[in-house]
């Protein structure tokens, strides 16, 4: 969630050989592996013949991804990068975390969109905290040393989380049963899918240039462009869990909740990164703020998505496994979200704003990036309100 700073600093930094677009591809194989390997994983994790590995994936996934952070330390080619923290260190990351989230699914079963929100937030407290401890040790020590202090922090706090976490006995229901995918027949999952999809195309652009944007166009020292991802992640914390509690406890129902977070954050990107945040810092604040807000808790709806794929099964008699269908939404965001650091995405967000020509682009103004943001998350919420998912069919879809 801190790459960014990463990127800007692996940008300038005379160490590192290869062309600075490049370094856009670690970004772009992190999310492509992460994303797209959960599915495999939740779906192999979830049913009964491999449940009883993931405590084993989760501690391979630590050893694998802290590994993979020391020796990228060392290297000094962009593709180096690329095969150790792109591929490898991703792979890590997601191999911890789909059997750990598996466990909600048996310690949360009335509450569980709001447990999923929980979790979430967690992952904005990281991209909360990080951004001051990133560029702390970048200036002191710079990326290499950091990436040593980094890969012990996954070491030691990957091992601990693992071995304090009980684990719930298996249910006998689980042990046997063949993986349901009679899901698949129903157009539900494929709304959710989709909408998934076109919302993450946006979603990543602001939270992946937000600090070099603010250093490269608002000319803002590095500690407030880090101050920056701080704020953006900061009300993901309230706005994760929120949406969760708002499916569980308000009963809202899931295309409501989306509606919420869909359109609040493109009026954030149309009214305000779409104004003066090239000119006004404290535009770019209110922005990282609201966006980070709405955005931020998108994810946080899908424990409502859930709920109501269980309720669908559950009227037409089907089985569903709801960990394999959490993985497969992660899925379907890593189709939408690598996209957001192709090495055009970064000249569009960042050349084109100070209305410069990009040299792989033809002219554009700089509303062209806050465009693809505020479509990709209005849009997003399309599929999921405008075809009804409030009201799912009783009989086959």
């Amino acid at each position: 969630m801190t790459f960014g700073i990463f990127q800007q600093r692996f940008s300038h930094d005379g160490d590192l050989r290869g062309s600075n677009a490049s370094t856009a591809m670690i970004g772009l194989t992190t999310n492509g592996v992460m994303y797209l390997s959960m599915p495999i994983l939740f779906t192999a994790l979830d049913t009964g013949r491999w449940a009883h590995l993931r405590r084993h994936c989760a501690v391979a996934g630590v050893l694998i991804s802290s590994t993979s952070f020391l020796i990228s330390s060392f290297g000094r080619e962009v593709w180096h990068l690329i095969v150790l923290q792109g591929v490898l260190a991703a792979l890590g990351g997601a191999m911890l975390y789909s059997p750990t989230t598996l466990l909600i699914d048996q310690w949360f079963v009335t509450r569980r969109a709001t447990a999923y929100g929980a979790v979430l937030s967690s992952k904005n407290i990281v991209g909360t905290c990080c951004p001051f401890l990133m560029y702390g040790l970048l200036e002191r020590l710079g990326p290499w040393w950091t990436l040593r202090i980094w890969a012990a922090i996954v070491l030691t706090t990957g091992l601990l989380g693992i071995f304090i976490m009980p684990q719930p006995p298996f249910s006998e229901s689980r042990r046997a049963r063949e993986i349901p995918w009679s899901f698949l027949k129903h157009r539900t999952f494929y709304i959710y899918a989709i909408g998934n999809m076109v919302q993450s195309a946006g979603y990543g652009i602001p939270q992946t240039y937000l600090s070099e944007y603010a250093s490269e166009v608002l000319k803002l020292s590095a500690i407030k462009s880090s101050l920056m991802l701080t704020l953006f992640n900061l009300p993901g914390i309230l706005s994760s869990f929120g949406f969760g509690l708002l499916a569980d406890k308000a009963s809202f129902s899931a295309a409501t909740n989306t509606l919420i977070s869909a359109i609040g954050s493109g009026l954030c990107a149309l009214c305000l990164w779409g104004t003066k945040s090239n000119l006004v810092p404290a535009v770019l604040v209110l922005f990282s703020i609201g966006y980070g807000f709405f955005a931020g808790g998108y994810s946080g709806t899908w424990g409502g998505w859930i709920k109501d794929l269980e309720h669908e099964a559950r009227g037409r008699n089907e089985a569903i496994h709801t960990g394999m269908i959490y993985g497969l939404l992660n899925g379907a965001r890593g189709i939408g979200e690598p996209k957001v650091m192709d090495p055009k995405t970064k000249s569009l967000a960042l050349s084109v704003v100070k209305q410069e020509p990009s040299p792989s682009l033809e002219p554009l103004d700089y509303k062209k990036p806050r465009r693809r943001v505020d479509c990709s998350t209005c849009h997003g919420n399309f599929p999921m309100h405008h075809i009804g998912v409030q009201h799912l069919p009783t009989g086959t879809g």
